[in-house]
């Protein structure tokens, strides 16, 4: 396969390295790239990275690039070899889950400073990785996530765009936020493994073990903040643009949020106290939803009808996985989820 990195020589592990920028010291920053059988979309990535790499490179500080494929049969390597890039590195997960993938990434950067993570069908802006560098230097954070703005393959399906499904939060950089995606997510390694923490399998076809990761990073006195002007672009296939694909991404987001306050809740008494709090969340939700739904029907208005179904799917998503029932988005033909998931 491909060379490795610069960052992943023994000469660059074992230089000594400080998040606070001393003199002498050398900071080492790894983009870690998940990707599962979309080489088309690994092929446009991987020369933007590079060039985010170059721009942010320093005499103090070094970038590379690890693509981390998650699908047994290798399928993106030879992407990879066709860059011959010796800042790109490869390796394969065979363990079937996004959870693997992400662990796989960690387990890669071991001995380095910071870890970045992007999606493979995402585009960084210029400045992108600049911009994560530069606000973690300047709060100190142990955790900096950027934006996510998305960029759609074609027209928007009417109920789709009145619903509004595809807009997601920007905050003032600087922020203190509490829980994050790994879509656009800059983590400080050293906090990490203080932590002790890891992406839980039992997330691993489900999604959610990044909610899960960065609410317990949070809770152990971690700072995670916001940084508006490290933007990506998610393009958007059609298959994403349904009406159908929307309400199953707003269950499974409730279903992932129950789930997630579950295991953060420890004891068996907290345990059974969050599976209240889950279907009091979840019920008035589904009631709510459907009755805007309603509402969206009489008075004719697309996006009444659409948000309301979609907070009624969430609000089931909720109420179902507060007693345990687990929807697997990601499950794959001949993948058994891990016990408990």
């Amino acid at each position: 396969m491909t060379a490795s990195p610069r960052w992943d020589t023994p000469a660059d592990l074992t230089r000594p390295t400080d998040r606070r920028g001393v003199p002498g010291s050398r900071v080492e920053v790894v983009i870690g790239v998940l990707t599962f059988r979309r080489p088309d979309d690994l092929a446009a990535l991987l020369p933007v990275l590079l060039e985010q790499a170059a721009e942010a490179d320093r005499p103090d500080r070094r970038v590379g690039v690890l693509v981390v494929d998650n699908d047994p049969q290798a399928s993106a390597g030879g992407v990879v070899d066709e860059l011959g890039s010796p800042l790109v590195r490869y390796v394969v997960e065979p363990t079937p889950g996004i959870a693997a993938a992400r662990n796989r990434v960690l387990d890669e950067a071991d001995g380095c400073t910071f870890v970045v993570f992007i999606d493979d069908d995402e585009r960084p802006r210029p400045g992108w990785l600049a911009h994560l560098l530069r606000t973690q230097q300047e709060t100190g954070a142990a955790a900096v996530a950027g934006a996510v703005v998305s960029a759609f393959e074609g027209p928007l399906d009417p109920w789709v765009r009145d619903g509004a499904f595809f807009s997601r939060r920007r905050l003032a950089t600087g922020t203190a936020i509490d829980v994050a995606a790994t879509n656009n997510l800059l983590l400080d390694v050293a906090a990490v493994r203080a932590a002790g923490l890891r992406f839980d399998a039992a997330f691993g076809l489900s999604g959610g073990s990044d909610t899960l990761f960065t609410r317990l990073l949070a809770a152990s006195g971690a700072r995670l903040v916001w940084c508006d002007d490290a933007v990506v672009t998610d393009s958007v296939p059609s298959s994403r643009m349904t009406r159908g694909w929307v309400l199953r991404r707003a269950f499974r987001s409730g279903n992932s949020a129950s789930r997630v306050d579950l295991v953060l809740a420890g004891s068996a008494p907290a345990r059974s106290r969050a599976r209240l709090r889950g279907a009091r969340r979840g019920v008035p939700r589904l009631a709510a939803g459907l009755a805007r739904w309603l509402l969206g029907c009489v008075v004719g208005s697309a996006a009444h009808r659409a948000r309301g179904l979609r907070t009624a799917c969430r609000g089931a998503g909720m109420l179902t996985g507060s007693f345990g029932v687990v929807y697997h988005e990601y499950r794959r033909a001949g993948a058994v989820p891990v016990a408990g998931s």
